[in-house]
Parts: C-alpha cells; structure tokens; sequence
C-alpha cells in the first residue's frame, strides 16, 4: 500500500516570470520558504482536479489547461504532481495567509539565492519557465 501523500503544484508563468508563494514560519511542514503553490489531493481527486481547486483557494484565480511537468523532490513521502500554468482567471491574491505570508513573480536568474521547499525541484522550476515562454 502506497501510504505517500500525494501534491498537486502550480507554476504559474507570466511574461517568464514564475509565481511563488512563501509559507508561512508557523507552517508545521517546510516553513520560511519559498515554494509553488498547490497542496493535498483529495482521495476523490486527481491531481488535475486539485491543482484546480488549490489555486482557487490560494490564489483566488481560475486556472485553464493545466500542463503536467516533471518536477525532481527527493523526499520519498511524497508523490509530487507538477504543472505549468500560463492562462487563468483573475488575479492572483494571497487568499490563503494562514498559509502563505508572501506572493511574488520571480525571474529565473533569481530562484537560485532563495531557499526553496524543495530545492531539488529548482531545475523542473526553470524548465517550466522555459516551455512556458517558448
């Protein structure tokens, strides 16, 4: 039985800038960090579906086409789902703060000197960037 949690995250990109969310230093799992956004998928969900939903409970946006990517974590509780995101709805607000204490664009030149959740997952960040923009 697989008992890893399974994630649906989110990378946004807007004119070859990636949206990332930093959680907040009260956060029992990875705080003080920069990350993308996203979160649990529901047991009646698939990771499309909650990558949809985490977006509109976080960002306060409505996503369009979500395009799955590969993202590296070398954490083995966890079974990662990753996408790029370059159209929705609306503009994207901290709607989650008790989550999140900070949005903001980065460009790719910048994600190196923050300290990520997940800092294996850099290259697929980058990556994203890249087809997001092409």
């Amino acid at each position: 039985m697989d008992v890893r949690t399974r994630l649906s995250v989110a990378a946004l990109v807007r004119d070859g800038l990636v949206l990332l969310a930093h959680r907040h230093p009260s956060r029992r799992w990875y705080p003080d960090c920069w990350d993308l956004v996203g979160g649990h998928v529901e047991p009646s969900e698939s990771p499309r579906q909650a990558i949809t939903r985490e977006c509109r409970e976080e960002l306060a946006v409505q996503i369009h086409d979500p395009r799955p990517i590969s993202l590296d974590v070398c954490d083995p509780a966890l079974d990662m789902h990753a996408f790029v995101v370059t159209r929705w709805q609306g503009d994207p607000v901290n709607a989650a703060p008790d989550e999140h204490d900070d949005l903001r664009w980065f460009r790719p030149s910048e994600l190196a000197d923050l300290t990520l959740a997940h800092p294996d997952s850099l290259p697929g960040i980058l990556r994203a960037v890249h087809v997001a923009s092409d």
